[in-house]
C-alpha cells in the first residue's frame, strides 16, 4: 500500500480510477446490456408480466419495484455502516466488501431466469446493494484525498474516466451481440446474442474487482483509531450520525442544498435507471437487431458526450459559480423532460440521448463537489457523505416507486418520464435558496 500525501497527483488518480472500474456496472448491467436482454426474455417468454403474491405486475414496472426497494435497503444501513467506518477507521475494507459484492452479482446474472425469478431477482438486487453502498465510501474520500481547490477538477475526473473505461467494454459487449460466432458463441443468431449479453454480465464483474485493486493500493485505509469492538459498537455509529445531522441543521447552506439535491437528483437518477427500458418499448424500432443495436449505440453515445459535459460543467462552475450551473443544468433537463412525451422515432431517442449525456456527467459531478465544498472541517467524512448518499437513494426510492406506479397503472412509462420533469423544476427553484457565498474555495 503506497502512503501519498493528501493532493498527490497519484492519489488523486487512483481515487478517480474506482470510477473506471466500477462504471462498468453502471452502463452495462443498469443502463444497456441487461434492460435489453430482460425486455428480450419476456418478449421470448410471450408474456410482459409477472405474478407477485397473486397479482400480476408489469415487467417494466416489476423491475422498478426491484430497483427501488434495493435503493430503500441501502439508504437504511449505509449511514449506520459509514458511520462505524469512521468510528473505527477501517472504510477502505467496507469499500472493497461491497465491491465484491456487487461485482459477483453481476457474474451471476448469467443464470438470470424466467423460471428461477427469486433467484434472478435477488442477483439482480445484490448488484445494486453492492455498487451503490461501494460509492459511499467512495465518494466519502474525497475530502480526504483532495484540496477544496482540487476537488471540483479531480470529481469530473473520475466521472470521465468512468465513461471512457465503461465505453471501452460495452463496445466489446456490442461487438459480441452483433457478432457472437467471431466470439466463438455458438447457436442460432438469436440464441448466440442472448448468450454473449449473459458472458457480458461476466466480464462487468471480473472488470469491476480486477481494476478496483488500483484503488485499493493508492488508497489510505482512513484514520484509524484504537478501539475496542463491543456489542454496542453499531450504537456508537448512529452517534456519529446525529452529531453530523446536528452540525447540518446549524448550516444553512449546507441544509438548504441538500433538500434541493433530493429532488433534483432523485429526477436525474430516475431517468437514467428507465432510459434503456423506454427506448425498449416506447420507441418505433424496425426490427429487433436494430433495437438492439440502436439502444446500445445510443448508450454508447450518451457516454462519449458526457466526457465533454462533465468537462464543460467544470470550466463553467469556475467561471459562474457552482449554484448557478446547478440551476442551468435542471432546467436543461427539465426540457429534456418535455421533450421525451414526444419521442416516437429511432433518431428522435438518439437526439434526446446526445443532449442528455451532455448534462448527465455535469450535474452529478457538480453536485458531488458542490456538496464537499459545503461540509465543516472534519476529519470524519464518510458519515457525512452518507448523509449525502442516503438523500440521493430516498429520492430514487421516491422516483422509481412514481415511475413503476404510473407505468403500472397507465401501461406507458412516457407518462411517468414528464412527472419527472417536475422534480427538476421544484430542484432549480431550491438552488435559489442556496447562499451562493457559502462555498469553501480553498
Amino acid at each position: 500500500m503506497a502512503n501519498l500525501p493528501k493532493g498527490h497527483p497519484k492519489l488523486l488518480n487512483a481515487w478517480a480510477f474506482y470510477d473506471w472500474a466500477n462504471s462498468v456496472y453502471s452502463l452495462v448491467i443498469a443502463s444497456a446490456v441487461f434492460p435489453i436482454f430482460y425486455e428480450m426474455i419476456f418478449k421470448e417468454s410471450g408474456r410482459n408480466y409477472v405474478t407477485v403474491f397473486g397479482m400480476q405486475c408489469k415487467d417494466t414496472a416489476m423491475i422498478s419495484f426491484v430497483t427501488a426497494f434495493a435503493f430503500l435497503i441501502v439508504a437504511i444501513f449505509s449511514p449506520i455502516l459509514s458511520g462505524i467506518a469512521d468510528y473505527i477507521g477501517n472504510k477502505k475494507a467496507f469499500l472493497r466488501f461491497f465491491c465484491y459484492l456487487g461485482a459477483i452479482s453481476c457474474i451471476c446474472l448469467y443464470w438470470f431466469d424466467l423460471n428461477k425469478l427469486f433467484l434472478s431477482y435477488s442477483f439482480y438486487f445484490l448488484g445494486l446493494i453492492g455498487f451503490w453502498s461501494s460509492l459511499v465510501f467512495y465518494n466519502s474520500y474525497l475530502p480526504d484525498i483532495a484540496f477544496p481547490e482540487q476537488q471540483d477538477k479531480v470529481s469530473a475526473k473520475g466521472f470521465s474516466m468512468g465513461y471512457i473505461g465503461s465505453t471501452l467494454l460495452l463496445i466489446l459487449n456490442l461487438a459480441m451481440v452483433m457478432f457472437p460466432h467471431s466470439f466463438g458463441i455458438a447457436g442460432a443468431e438469436a440464441e448466440a446474442s442472448m448468450k454473449a449479453m449473459r458472458i457480458s454480465f461476466i466480464t462487468v464483474g471480473v472488470w469491476w474487482i480486477g481494476f478496483s485493486h488500483i484503488t485499493y493500493y493508492y488508497l489510505p485505509k482512513g484514520n484509524k483509531k484504537n478501539v475496542t469492538i463491543t456489542k454496542d459498537f453499531i450504537f456508537k455509529g448512529f452517534n456519529e450520525l446525529r452529531l453530523v445531522w446536528k452540525q447540518v441543521k446549524e448550516n444553512l447552506a449546507l441544509k438548504r442544498y441538500l433538500y434541493s439535491y433530493f429532488v433534483f437528483i432523485m429526477a436525474v437518477q430516475t431517468v437514467m435507471l428507465v432510459a434503456t427500458y423506454f427506448g425498449a418499448t416506447e420507441v418505433a424500432w424496425e426490427t429487433p437487431s436494430q433495437k438492439t443495436t440502436g439502444l446500445i449505440i445510443s448508450i454508447l453515445l450518451i457516454q462519449l458526450v458526457a466526457v465533454l459535459g462533465a468537462y464543460l460543467t467544470s470550466k463553467a462552475s469556475s467561471k459562474f459559480g457552482n449554484i448557478n450551473t446547478l440551476i442551468f443544468l435542471n432546467a436543461f433537463w427539465a426540457i429534456l423532460c418535455v421533450f421525451a412525451y414526444f419521442i416516437k422515432t429511432p433518431i428522435h431517442f438518439y437526439t434526446t440521448a446526445g443532449f442528455v449525456g451532455l448534462v448527465m456527467g455535469g450535474i452529478q459531478s457538480l453536485a458531488r463537489s458542490t456538496y464537499s465544498k459545503l461540509l465543516p472541517e472534519t476529519k470524519d467524512t464518510a458519515s457525512f457523505f452518507s448523509f449525502y448518499d442516503v438523500t440521493e437513494k430516498v429520492g430514487i426510492v421516491i422516483g422509481m416507486s412514481i415511475y413503476g406506479i404510473i407505468d403500472q397503472i397507465t401501461g406507458s412509462i412516457r407518462n411517468a418520464i414528464v412527472f419527472l420533469g417536475v422534480f427538476f423544476i421544484v430542484g432549480l427553484l431550491l438552488l435559489f435558496r442556496v447562499p451562493k457565498n457559502a462555498l469553501r474555495s480553498k
